[in-house]
């Protein structure tokens, strides 16, 4: 099983939140695991249990090439026994990839398939596929989001986070922020804010609840204005930020999911969202990991503490 370090919680401060009489910290979920980090430690933790229960020596999950999710599954699966094997959005696989490289050194078989291909990964023929070549596996789906994800992201909330009104969680496929919801007092708002472009994943959300019986207590709002252009693009604005952020807090952001999230609640800060005496709890959901990955790609420089 996987075990978590403590995960502290650590308060900011500045003169804007002084004047608005909001208190507001940030939920360090980065540092729950060295390797096996964020929220993906809560969505793993389950699914490797149960992976050993049913007697399976490997899982199988699909991911794109910088993917938080392939570099958390890959270190997990090694921590408990288990091979794992990865199947990568795109044909041609970069050793040079800090991702890939971190996953490949610590065992798991990587094999990129086409785009069009990749688009199969949830039907069952296709997986049966995967059985005829790499024999029999457990199957973890992307990001990791099924029911014993959420029945590890529930687990993120204790009582001594009651005290919070607002919560706030980088939003893609929904397995946190619906543990999240579960997990709320009835005074508290849950805001999702969505790394995805579009309006679907406020559906997508809904009917993610509604599949796993999941009726919050609190209230929930899915934010769908911060998303930078979509999921993994970013605007200048969003990178100034994140140095803004690691200058005034020493609290390093990633610029696809985490750095998003801040920028919401900052500018929701700015803008009056909070009343005074608002206590607001920004989760830091990792992802850390693809820093080196963005910076040698782009050749943009974002905080990096793995480094």
């Amino acid at each position: 099983m996987l075990h978590p370090q403590h995960i502290p919680n650590t308060l900011l401060k500045h003169p804007l939140l002084d004047q608005m009489k909001v208190e507001m910290e940030v939920m360090r979920l980065d540092q729950v695991h060295p390797t096996a980090s964020g929220n993906k430690f809560f969505k793993l933790k389950y699914n490797l249990d149960e992976a050993l229960k049913q007697k399976h020596n490997q899982v199988l999950t699909f991911g794109g090439a910088y993917s938080n999710h392939i570099y958390a599954t890959a270190s997990a699966a090694k921590i408990v026994g288990l091979k794992s094997i990865g199947i990568i959005r795109g044909e041609l696989l970069d050793d040079q990839n800090p991702t890939l490289g971190h996953a490949k050194a610590v065992g798991m078989i990587l094999q990129g398939i086409p785009r069009e291909l990749y688009r199969e990964k949830t039907k069952p023929e296709f997986l049966d596929q995967l059985r005829q070549e790499f024999g029999e596996f457990y199957f973890i789906p992307e990001g990791g989001t099924n029911a014993l994800a959420i029945q590890g992201t529930c687990e993120i909330l204790s009582s001594s986070q009651s005290n919070f009104s607002h919560l706030a969680t980088s939003l893609a496929t929904g397995g946190t922020f619906a543990g999240l919801a579960s997990s709320l007092c009835q005074h508290q708002m849950l805001l999702g804010i969505s790394a995805l472009k579009g309006e679907d994943i406020q559906e997508e959300m809904a009917n993610l609840l509604k599949i796993h019986g999941i009726q919050s207590k609190g209230s929930l709002a899915v934010l769908t204005q911060y998303h930078q252009g979509g999921y993994a693009k970013w605007t200048s604005e969003l990178i100034d930020f994140i140095h803004w952020f690691w200058e005034s807090f020493r609290i390093p952001l990633d610029p696809i999911y985490t750095g998003k999230m801040a920028f919401a609640c900052w500018d929701l800060l700015q803008k009056n969202y909070f009343k005074p005496g608002s206590r607001v709890l920004l989760i830091h959901t990792g992802g850390l990991q693809g820093n080196l990955g963005f910076t040698q790609r782009t050749g943009i420089k974002v905080p990096n503490p793995l480094a």
